[in-house]
């Protein structure tokens, strides 16, 4: 990766309060290239595959996705918002993460991103169509940037309640009752992704699709080696985006861990939370507010166990802002909230799990015993 140099005079830095304890120590990580292929816009929406599109369905729906589109082998899923579709869902053997996709600024940075990497341009099978090129991240896993002709139009919005806050009375002689429905989905907002080659996949998405970094999270007494996670958006220049638009971090599993879908508020949120639980749902982890990002969450399991996010309210940064670092820890991930669940983390033993790590551990990658150790410590910290 070509590193692009950090003058500190012309980036502001709002490291002080909840951004991040602290700025970067000279010689490390920018967090941005300085010469990308393309400068992706956004994500498009994320690729599963589930043998049960019936049942799919039915979470979808109670979870507060609309239906852009069913056949017998597909489920596209949208929000409110106008723009492409949040998920498609094909119908597979077993219910798996297939990759996310991107959203091309230009159609233009197909053909160059094409030319770049060797790889075509194709038409894509999408409703309203367009085109795409696909790609495989360092890590194997497939990532497809598009450009699709023709948005979906917006759908009627779950409206913000009107709230009172101390002096501010904006709302009187009127009673506030919020209904028990679905949290209406805006949009897809973020995917989190572990990897064993960390470093190269975090290089990979900001060489190729000229994403920058928010924030680093290193290990205690390791930081020398470097961050083993990053959240990491788009750059769109002055225009504020998402904190986060993709999550990486450093584990001895490949692949998805969850994605997080916006909703109005807070009430829609814990409306919606129990509008699943009545349902039979599992909660994972929620309510709370997070630190890096600030957003409110609710975290749920779908019932293929696959987590997903309700968020609201989360920071949007321009592109003029450096990368905070701060120390990785499971009380660092919440202002306030219950406690972090063992099932979030991901810290409840299984067979699979355990192969990862021998597998990990066998194999040439970034995780080795001491950040594997690292890794525990700060988990349970």
């Amino acid at each position: 990766m070509s590193h692009s140099p950090v003058d500190r005079a012309d980036l502001r830095t709002p490291h002080q309060d909840l951004h991040s304890e602290l700025g970067a120590l000279r010689g490390e990580h920018p967090g941005r290239s300085r010469n990308p292929v393309i400068k992706v816009a956004d994500l498009a929406w994320l690729e599963f595959e589930k043998p049960d599109l019936d049942r799919a369905e039915v979470f979808a729906r109670d979870f507060g996705f609309a239906i852009a589109a069913r056949t017998e082998r597909e489920l596209w899923l949208r929000g409110t918002f106008a723009g492409p579709p949040c998920v498609v869902i094909r119908r597979g053997q077993a219910s798996r993460f297939l990759g996310p996709a991107f959203r091309a600024a230009e159609r233009a940075d197909l053909d160059r991103l094409a030319r770049a990497t060797g790889s075509d341009v194709r038409d894509l099978d999408v409703p309203g169509g367009g085109r795409s090129v696909a790609l495989l991240d360092p890590a194997g896993l497939p990532v497809r940037v598009v450009h699709c002709a023709e948005p979906l139009p917006a759908l009627p919005e779950q409206q913000p309640l009107i709230l009172n806050t101390g002096t501010g009375r904006r709302r009187t002689n009127a009673a506030q009752r919020p209904p028990r429905e679905p949290s209406r989905i805006q949009r897809l907002g973020h995917v989190v992704l572990e990897t064993r080659v960390f470093m190269r996949a975090l290089d990979w998405y900001l060489d190729t699709l000229g994403m920058i970094v928010s924030d680093f999270l290193f290990l205690d007494g390791q930081r020398g080696r470097g961050p083993t996670m990053a959240f990491i958006r788009c750059d769109q220049g002055s225009l504020p985006v998402d904190h986060h638009t993709l999550a990486l971090h450093l584990g001895p599993g490949t692949g998805y861990v969850h994605s997080a879908y916006q909703v109005t508020d807070l009430d829609a949120i814990a409306a919606g939370g129990a509008y699943l639980a009545e349902r039979g749902y599992r909660r994972s982890w929620g309510i709370g507010r997070h630190i890096q990002g600030s957003q409110l969450f609710d975290y749920w399991r779908d019932p293929d166990r696959l987590m997903l996010e309700h968020f609201a309210d989360g920071d949007l940064f321009s592109c003029d802002l450096e990368p905070g670092w701060a120390p990785m820890s499971a009380s660092g991930l919440a202002q306030w909230g219950p406690p972090v669940t063992r099932d979030f983390l991901g810290a409840n033993p299984s067979p699979a799990k355990l192969r990862d790590v021998m597998r990990a551990l066998r194999g040439e990658n970034e995780l080795d015993p001491a950040r594997l150790l690292g890794l525990l410590k700060a988990m349970s910290s």
